[in-house]
């Protein structure tokens, strides 16, 4: 248990630090500060030192030069343990510094404020980092706090104990040591970002993955695997009630999210393991909601229900009526909160932003290392959709067409998905062949009691041979909408031609794995 005779103050958030300092002089501890803050502890009357009367240099360069001194750094690196260190010390007249409290420079923050290139650069921090590296590698020794949040920790074993134990300052130096790893990644990420220019969706020279743990959730996928969640995803989605989210939720949440947003028009989807059970438009969420709800009842029950539009009371009266394990909207009126309240278990999600828009990046781990793709979210241009067949689709099927192509996106491979100009009336998934996934599409509209005779059919991959396409003629489809590019292309033309199939080549291919 290490004494602390002296402490070096240097922070930029000042949340609760007069406090504290005002603890640490009551058990004798000797303050050292700069700039601002030596300002606020002086002007509340602590005892403290001047950076300054330390160094015996003055703060300079509008005060990007005040702690990068051997004076500052020798006291925090010189070891203890070792006489030679502590003869230096004396030699040069280096007093020791035991314990730095010291936060960064609002970086992250400014950027997030949308300030101009100058102002970010300045927010950049430069002796902040560099003392805490020098405390946390010397941590046998010193004390490092970087977060306020550990005050009233570290003040509690000092008054218990008198100083602090070496298992605490570990703790304090591994988070420092995280802390000034985020900065360094915010920092890069920024320049990175900075001289892409105008291709933000580019990808990086060096991936870095630098994010906080934010929740420990109770498992994984499966009981037996743990897991946690990290960056910002409550900074999207506000949880207003429910027991706490598990990680298949937060996965199923993400793809319901990006579903609905494909669409300007009020809409509504139901998620069961990523996949769609099912998704309309309609003139009111409700209204598509009872629609989406109608292409796979019983695959929806205990699904995951995204709208674009506000939860009003009529509606939440509806979601009332069998058991769902999360609902998300951009609002929800009292009404509704109240009644959908009751239902204790059940997740009630605020979404503050567009899932969309909030990286241009797809991850994925692989043995010792990462796969890292730009997201699905080309500019499509209806307009450029060539057809390629005899007949031309009509207005309705081309609403149609389109509709289903936006479903087909959310559809894990191999996909189909039937639809009218409005809703899905029938959706295959994550099948071995194509044929696989129109069977199981045409069985699940049937077991709904949906006719799909006049119905469209989005593939996201193209037809490698003629039967995927008979198939879904076979159902009554009467349009078809698929990438193209097979070597069989021309085959499944014809095939489409002698049926009377109108068929739309996007180029733009939606696997999705």
């Amino acid at each position: 248990m290490d004494q602390i005779s002296s402490a070096l103050l240097s922070v930029s958030d000042k949340t609760g630090i007069i406090e504290f300092a005002k603890k640490l002089v009551s058990m004798g501890v000797q303050l050292i500060s700069t700039g601002g803050t030596y300002a606020s502890l002086h002007g509340a009357g602590v005892p403290v030192k001047k950076i300054d009367e330390v160094t015996g240099f003055p703060e300079m360069l509008d005060g990007r030069v005040k702690t990068l001194h051997p004076f500052i750094h020798g006291g925090l690196l010189a070891r203890r343990d070792l006489p030679l260190h502590m003869e230096t010390l004396e030699a040069h007249g280096i007093g020791r510094i035991d314990m730095i409290v010291v936060n960064l420079y609002p970086f992250e923050e400014t950027v997030a404020s949308g300030a101009p290139y100058a102002e970010c650069i300045e927010q950049i921090d430069i002796g902040g980092p560099a003392m805490l590296r020098s405390a946390s590698k010397n941590h046998t020794s010193v004390t490092v706090i970087c977060d306020p949040a550990d005050y009233e920790t570290v003040w509690t074993e000092i008054e218990n104990s008198g100083g602090i134990s070496l298992a605490t300052r570990s703790r304090l130096a591994l988070k420092a040591f995280s802390r000034t790893a985020a900065y360094d990644a915010a920092v890069s990420a920024y320049l990175d970002a900075q001289l892409r220019g105008d291709e933000p969706a580019s990808l990086p020279d060096s991936l870095r993955l630098v994010s906080p743990r934010t929740h420990t959730l109770r498992y994984g996928e499966n009981p037996h695997q743990q897991a946690a969640l990290y960056g910002g995803f409550f900074e999207i989605f506000e949880k207003l009630h429910g027991k706490e989210l598990s990680f298949n939720n937060i996965v199923d949440i993400q793809a319901a999210a990006a579903l609905v947003e494909e669409f300007s028009e009020p809409a509504a989807a139901i998620i069961k393991h990523t996949n769609p059970c099912g998704c309309a438009v309609a003139a009111t969420v409700h209204e598509a909601y009872r629609e989406a709800f109608t292409t796979d009842p019983v695959s929806a029950f205990g699904g995951i229900i995204a709208v674009n539009r506000d939860v009003d009371a009529a509606f939440a009266q509806t979601l009332n009526e069998i058991f769902t394990e999360v609902i998300i909207a951009p609002g929800f009126s009292d009404e509704a909160l109240a009644m959908l309240r009751k239902k204790k278990d059940r997740r009630l999600l605020l979404q503050r932003n567009r899932v969309s828009s909030t990286t241009a990046w797809d991850i994925k781990t692989v043995a010792n290392g990462y796969l890292c793709q730009t997201v699905d979210a080309p500019e499509e241009d209806p307009a450029s959709w060539r057809v390629v067949t005899k007949r031309e689709p009509g207005a309705e099927e081309r609403a149609a067409l389109a509709f289903a192509w936006k479903v087909a996106k959310h559809v894990k491979s191999n996909a189909i998905v039937y639809t009218n100009a409005r809703k899905t009336l029938g959706v295959g998934a994550g099948q071995m062949s194509r044929v696989d996934s129109s069977t199981i599409a045409v069985m699940k509209a049937q077991r709904a009691d949906l006719d799909l005779r006049g119905s469209v059919v989005a593939s996201d991959a193209f037809f490698p041979f003629a039967d995927g396409l008979l198939a879904a003629i076979e159902a009554g489809a009467t349009a078809v909408i698929q990438p193209g590019g097979s070597v069989r292309d021309e085959d499944v033309i014809a095939a489409a031609d002698e049926h009377g199939i109108a068929m739309l080549f996007t180029g733009i291919r939606h696997f999705k794995h």
